[in-house]
């Protein structure tokens, strides 16, 4: 049985007294703990303080990136070993707006997620495709391309543990979601490419999340599909209670 897991994504959003106000404001969920994984993942910049306030409420804390590298001449970048330091137990890779606004390619995110792994971080690996994309039908190439690319030469073991979040690019931040159906109907396509990739075995360990525009109005109903095993929030979780009810949502 996959834990459902409701992750908050909060973008380049937040200064640090907003984020300890968040954190302030955000219910304990230990109670909640055996049935749904609730993770915060803040700008690096509130990563500590976060970390900190939240892991005593059995919230875990994740970063928004990383650079493949233990250290070195990289300015501006922040390494696994530094955000696993903090408190880190995932990271998100792969976002449709580092793909297309900062040229990421799925062999530089295979990158990021081999690295990930190696000091023992938890990727979720985000996938999806345009409207353009969408409205010629390459809904199905697009996802498995990139989660070819960003999975090469990932073993069994670490693609069972690896959370997938299925994003259209379209519904990212428009206030327009994909339906449940179209949500569901992806996430089986995603779940079917584990089962030929890696085997049933694996592909039933795997928990895929839906992002676009998920609300407390609508997350029950996304959770309700049978792969579709979290959410990955956005504008809707810069709020405590807010970010509770879609967390409430997986119950």
């Amino acid at each position: 049985m996959r834990k459902p897991i409701m992750a908050a994504n909060w973008k380049m959003n937040k200064t640090l007294p907003e984020a300890a106000a968040f954190a302030q404001g955000m219910a304990d969920v230990r109670s909640l703990s055996d049935k749904v994984e609730t993770v915060v993942c803040p700008p690096f910049t509130c990563l500590a303080a976060v970390a900190d306030a939240l892991t005593a409420k059995g919230i875990a804390v994740g970063a928004q990136n990383l650079y493949p590298a233990d250290k070195g001449a990289f300015t501006g970048e922040v390494s696994p070993e530094m955000i696993r330091s903090i408190g880190c137990v995932y990271v998100i890779l792969g976002h449709s707006e580092r793909r297309h606004i900062l040229g990421e390619s799925n062999g530089f995110i295979n990158e990021k997620i081999k690295k990930a792994l190696e000091h023992g971080l938890i990727p979720i690996l985000c996938v999806g495709e345009t409207l353009e994309e969408r409205q010629s039908g390459k809904t199905k190439e697009v996802c498995e391309t990139q989660l070819e690319g960003s999975l090469k030469e990932i073993p069994k073991e670490a693609a069972a543990r690896t959370v997938v979040a299925y994003e259209p690019v379209w519904a990212i931040g428009t206030g327009v979601n994909a339906s449940v159906q179209d949500a569901q109907e992806t996430i089986l396509t995603v779940r079917n490419w584990f089962v030929q990739t890696y085997g049933q075995e694996t592909a039933a360990q795997v928990r895929i999340q839906y992002g676009g525009s998920v609300k407390p109005e609508n997350a029950a109903e996304y959770m309700s599909q049978p792969d579709i095993d979290g959410a990955l929030v956005g504008g809707a979780s810069l709020e405590p209670d807010s970010f509770l009810s879609i967390v409430k949502g997986a119950l």
